[in-house]
């Protein structure tokens, strides 16, 4: 990268909350944060957002005619970036670019959609526009009236971080100085729980942490969903209101044997890593924000990788699908928001059954992981000083 950028807002909703006292509260936390909801007749294991913040989804779609047809992955995404855009001083009309993606984009109203049809043999005159992925950003532009170019895309699990890339080639560039990036999910459905069912990666857990994500002991796959969006302000250069900088960013595919797969010692993540550190001393990074998905392929394998890099004195590991769960395409921006804080607060937050680790430092850089379906892998480095 030519020069650091500048992350001057980051806002979601998630499980966790919506604002950064309730979010730093519910990690410090060693509860998680799943409840048990019925999906085809059985219970599984969810992590929602709060009703409070649920009621918020609701003025908004009463607040005008238009929201009311729109799929919660859409009305997530205008809540959060209406609030980081306010958090980053900009405003209303300004000239930035949006890219918002989601993994499955309008699950629950492509849903209620293809149930009418399988009733009734006719679908509503707004099914097509309200289920397409470019849905998200263009109602946000709608929303916030900006001059700029409004990207949508889905790259499974590694959307979000997908879009920061995206945005830091445009900020390099020079065609643009603002991007609002991240993604969003609304997953829980009868149709998507019983698609994990099906893989057969779904957590059948009765303990007190249905999601083993980082327990390198399971001898199951204990993958939850959650639900949630986040996004992110980036800008060029140095910025008073920082609260951190990109310096280092990364990718890769797998050469994968299989749709859901990826390599034993995920050979992307392997790639990702090493592009996003190339210009860091291995020693300087503090700690890692793992994918870490709660399966047992994807847990070892990103461990794997990490241990190729950085030899045994790898950073300390840790992960948040322990707690709020697995939330697809907006996972590596809740990802991103952990490691701001963890960095704000000079504070490692653990999984509470993993083997422990020892850390003594400052936490000063921390990298991001993502990966999805397909293998496709983004690292991204984050420092807390320019």
């Amino acid at each position: 990268m030519k020069t650091k950028i500048a992350i001057t807002s980051l806002a979601s909703i998630s499980p966790l909350g919506n604002n950064p006292e309730a979010i730093w509260k519910n990690y410090l936390s060693t509860e998680t944060l799943f409840l048990s909801k019925i999906f085809n007749g059985q219970p599984q294991h969810v992590a929602t957002i709060p009703a409070e913040i649920r009621n918020k989804i609701e003025i908004l779609k009463q607040s005008e005619i238009k929201y009311k047809s729109l799929d919660e992955t859409v009305l997530l995404s205008i809540l959060v970036s209406r609030q980081a855009i306010k958090n980053a001083g900009w405003k209303n009309g300004d000239t930035f670019g949006i890219n918002i993606g989601s993994s499955r984009g309008a699950t629950q109203l492509f849903e209620k959609h293809h149930k009418e049809f399988l009733e009734t043999g006719k679908t509503s005159t707004l099914a097509s526009p309200t289920t397409t992925l470019g849905n998200i950003s263009s109602w946000v532009a709608h929303d916030l009236k900006n001059n700029g170019p409004e990207i949508s895309h889905s790259i499974t699990c590694s959307t979000a971080l997908h879009a920061v890339l995206n945005a830091v080639a445009w900020l390099q560039s020079g065609m643009a100085t603002k991007f609002l990036v991240g993604g969003s999910e609304a997953p829980l459905t009868d149709f998507t729980i019983a698609q994990m069912n099906a893989l057969k990666i779904y957590s059948k857990e009765s303990d007190e942490f249905p999601c083993k994500a980082f327990d390198l002991t399971k001898t199951k796959n204990t993958m939850v969903l959650g639900e949630g969006a986040a996004v992110a302000c980036l800008e060029l250069d140095k910025k008073e209101n920082a609260l951190a900088y990109i310096e280092g960013i990364g990718y890769a595919t797998d050469d994968i044997e299989h749709n859901i797969s990826i390599s034993d010692e995920a050979n992307c993540f392997q790639k990702s890593m090493k592009m996003a550190l190339q210009n860091t001393n291995l020693e300087d990074v503090d700690a890692i924000v793992m994918h870490a998905p709660g399966t047992l392929k994807g847990d070892t394998s990103e461990v794997k990788a990490i241990q190729k890099v950085f030899g045994k004195n790898h950073p300390i590991l840790t992960t948040n699908k322990w707690k709020v769960g697995h939330t697809f395409g907006a996972s590596g921006m809740l990802n991103m928001e952990m490691a701001i804080l963890m960095m704000q607060h000079n504070q490692f937050i653990e999984v509470p059954f993993a083997e422990k680790q020892f850390h003594k430092k400052q936490i000063k850089k921390v990298l991001i992981n993502a990966v999805g379906f397909g293998g496709n892998a983004v690292s991204v480095l984050l420092s807390k000083d320019f």
